[in-house]
């Protein structure tokens, strides 16, 4: 893709310097570089451009000026304009390299590469400015080799069009040939005989009303001018001499020309003098893009410039790299006709962007009258193209969901389940729950207390925390610790029996994988056991929720209940909430059901679904770390407590020391800074229950097996419908990928609410049946 930079030169003149500033950006977009800079004042430059102007008219050599001129032979003449010429080249790069400029300099090095096709508009009001010769900036004639210039002015506005009526799929050009009094412009008619796909209507020497009615009446593509014309500096007028005795200003054709550029004018060439001044009262009526010779113009060179600008411009250059080769094989006329390369300017509408040679036809082609000869085969084409298309879609489908169902997208989908997770927005902290943690430091506290360690945590430390948690009267306690041994101080038990609010945890033996058990401490009924078995995916990610299970009857931990559905269940009951049992055997609290995961949920497709597991909706608080507010063991035991802190809560204590090992991955990371500890994972299955129970908080829902189908076939079609309506490779992956975005953005949108659904599917189906209409488009059209 193309870049067009626009360097706008505004308050300011010559003896005080100029404003600028840089705008850079992809062709047919919006900058996405801006910057302001400043030219300093270069007063020597208005005065040395004047002596160069003023040698180069003195040359005379045939020029297409208002009346010919003698031609001058004086060697020292030629000497004095190549001097000149030299002169204003070196201060124009002086003053463009100066050092208050160079910010803008390097942000034009910075962003552009000296391959990229550029087309640079200079915006200015100033006329001194229009005439300097840009294109001698040393940065485009040594490094920059794919940059043409054109001048704008700076108020402009997309000129108002309405399609015209073409009768055939060429090219149309009103060709005026006028005022050849001392000059030849036969070799001009010659030249535009020769162009390819083109319809030329000539107009010799017209009258004022014949050229009136031709643009009034019909529709152009081109407006061409040879002959004898010229600019006035100061009202910044030009004149077209259309006959030996008739001169016309633009402005008297303004109305007609507003009508033509209606009817889609594109593009004005006028091959004669000093044409600036025709290019400005030409942009004023908005017209697309006009090249202009900026002073009076030999006659060969006029010639020389026409025939390899069509040569490039029919062939495959754009219109400013088509000026910008025509313009430099002017150098090899140097030698005869001085500056030659400095004349043809293109005068630019920034709102509108230049048209290649086969976009024109191809306009052409679309406005045509066959247009309607052809409408029913097209029709005919387009209704197989729709059934080939709605065939791919099916058969992609198909195809993606029996591959789903083998299971073989589900790691893939699992890991978009974890991206989707990762970039929901945060939830407020779960201030019902309390966290008492115990790390490194708090065991390393305990021993310097000198208390007898079991594991983790002592019994004097626990007896500790009971005896403080009793004061504050928090809802319910849960203790994320095991405890394998007999106790140390023999009341303990009696002290957790009779603690009602006091739950703990055991695990659940496995002896087919010879996983052994953990019973719950000494003192705590079976009824208020919990156990800590969870399950992990293939990748050791947990995403699911263990709620009940069936332990095997020689196991020490005999509890059915997971820890965290009996912290919530007896959190819930305070709040005159009890679980009930739907119809079909699902657990229900409140308005919100818990239903069971199956073999086929969401991604998974292939999935041990023992016991009852739900979908884990974990909550994220900068981190899912920060689920709940958290306080270290020996801060709670030596520390003023707020009482507000623990009352009604739910305190759960748990070892967040990594030398403990209880760390889990999850869809946040899996790494060794990211996974969390079980205390962590047991507040976030606790904190789901309560949420869903209390705040209507969404449990993680998937659809039904038949909406998932009709949503794959819906972006299966999508990639389809794209394919038929962009069959050009770069506007493909442009549609593609903005599909692809909005796929993944509903996804998004959706997840948020809780809602999983299939996002690798559906781009597998867009993608694959895009693929498929284009290679058999392809197919299609080589057999033709």
């Amino acid at each position: 893709m193309g870049k067009l930079v626009i360097l706008k030169l505004g308050e300011g003149n010559f003896d005080r310097g100029f404003s600028v500033i840089l705008q850079i950006g992809a062709e047919g977009k919006q900058s996405s570089t801006e910057i302001t800079g400043k030219l300093p004042p270069a007063p020597e430059i208005p005065q040395q451009y004047e002596s160069w102007q003023s040698t180069y008219r003195r040359l005379g050599l045939g020029l297409r000026l208002e009346a010919p001129a003698a031609q001058v032979t004086n060697l020292s003449i030629f000497q004095d304009c190549h001097n000149a010429a030299q002169a204003l080249s070196d201060s124009m790069n002086r003053w463009l390299n100066s050092e208050v400029f160079r910010p803008v300099k390097e942000t034009f090095l910075k962003k552009l590469k000296p391959s990229d096709k550029i087309r640079l508009i200079l915006q200015t009001e100033d006329w001194q400015l229009r005439r300097l010769p840009w294109h001698l900036w040393e940065l485009f004639t040594e490094d920059y080799t794919q940059v043409e210039i054109g001048l704008s002015a700076s108020k402009y506005d997309l000129a108002e069009k309405r399609s015209p009526k073409i009768k055939n799929n060429k090219i149309r050009i009103l060709a005026i040939l006028g005022n050849s009094a001392g000059i030849d412009i036969q070799k001009d008619r010659a030249l535009l005989e020769q162009i390819p796909s083109a319809e030329i209507h000539f107009l010799v020497e017209p009258k004022r009303q014949e050229l009136t009615e031709q643009l009034w009446e019909q529709g152009w593509d081109f407006l061409f001018f040879a002959g004898h014309s010229s600019s006035q500096a100061e009202s910044e007028k030009g004149f077209l001499y259309i006959n030996p005795t008739d001169r016309i200003s633009i402005g008297e054709l303004k109305d007609a020309l507003r009508k033509a550029i209606k009817r889609d004018l594109k593009l004005a060439i006028f091959n004669s003098c000093d044409g600036l001044g025709l290019a400005h009262e030409l942009a004023e009526l908005h017209i697309p893009q006009i090249i202009v010779m900026r002073e009076p113009v030999p006659d060969k060179v006029a010639q020389v410039f026409l025939n390899y600008f069509l040569k490039a411009f029919s062939g495959e250059e754009s219109l400013y790299l088509a000026v910008r080769e025509a313009r430099e094989r002017l150098k090899d006329l140097e030698d005869e006709f001085p500056c030659a390369s400095w004349l043809p300017i293109i005068c630019q509408n920034p709102a509108e962007v230049p048209l290649s040679w086969q976009e024109l036809l191809k306009t052409s082609d679309n406005k045509s009258d066959d247009k309607q000869s052809l409408g029913s085969s097209h029709k005919t084409k387009r209704k197989v193209k729709v059934v080939s298309v709605l065939a791919a879609s099916v058969l992609t489908t198909g195809l993606v969901i029996v591959v789903r169902w083998l299971g073989i997208l589900q790691p893939f989908e699992l890991w978009a389940f974890d991206q989707l997770m990762r970039l929901r927005p945060d939830e407020p902290q779960d201030s019902r729950l309390l966290i008492i943690t115990i790390d490194d430091k708090d065991i390393q506290y305990q021993n310097q207390k000198g208390m007898k360690m079991q594991g983790s945590l002592s019994d004097r430390a626990l007896i500790e925390i009971l005896t403080k948690l009793a004061q504050y009267k928090p809802q319910t306690i849960g203790l994320d610790i095991y405890r394998d041994g007999n106790p140390e101080l023999v009341d303990l038990p009696v002290r957790m029996q009779q603690n009602a609010s006091l739950f703990a945890v055991c695990k659940v033996s496995d002896p087919e994988s010879d996983i052994p058990g953990f019973p719950a401490p000494k003192g705590i009924p079976l009824e208020r056991q919990g156990f800590s078995d969870v399950v992990v995916d293939d990748d050791d990610v947990l995403r699911r929720q263990l709620l009940h299970l069936s332990p095997h009857p020689a196991s020490p931990c005999r509890t059915k209940y997971a820890l965290s559905l009996q912290l919530a269940m007896h959190y819930l009951a305070k709040k005159g909430i009890q679980p009930q049992v739907t119809p079909d055997g699902y657990l229900k609290f409140g308005n919100i059901s818990l239903n069971p995961l199956e073999i086929r949920t969401g991604g998974y497709q292939k999935v041990d679904a023992w016991g009852y597991q739900v979908l884990l909706n974990y909550r994220s608080y900068r981190s899912p770390q920060n689920i709940a507010p958290q306080i270290s063991l020996r801060e709670f035991l030596t520390g003023e407590i707020d009482p507000n802190a623990v009352k009604d809560r739910i305190v759960l204590i748990g070892v967040t020391a990594p030398s403990a090992g209880d760390y889990w991955s999850t869809p946040y990371g899996a790494g060794l800074n990211q996974k969390i500890p079980g205390v962590i994972i047991q507040a976030q299955m606790v904190s789901q229950i309560v949420s869903a129970a209390l705040n209507n908080r969404s449990l993680i829902w998937v659809w039904p097996l038949w909406g998932e189908s009709l949503w794959i076939w819906g972006w299966s079609l999508v990639g389809g419908i794209l394919s038929l309506n962009f069959p050009r490779q770069r506007y493909q992956v442009l549609a593609g990928s903005a599909a692809l975005g909005t796929l993944f953005l509903i996804c998004l949108s959706i997840f948020t609410q809780a809602g999983w659904i299939p996002l690798v599917p559906a781009a597998l189906a867009l993608v694959g049946t895009g693929a498929v209409t284009l290679a058999y488009m392809a197919a299609q059209n080589k057999q033709k």
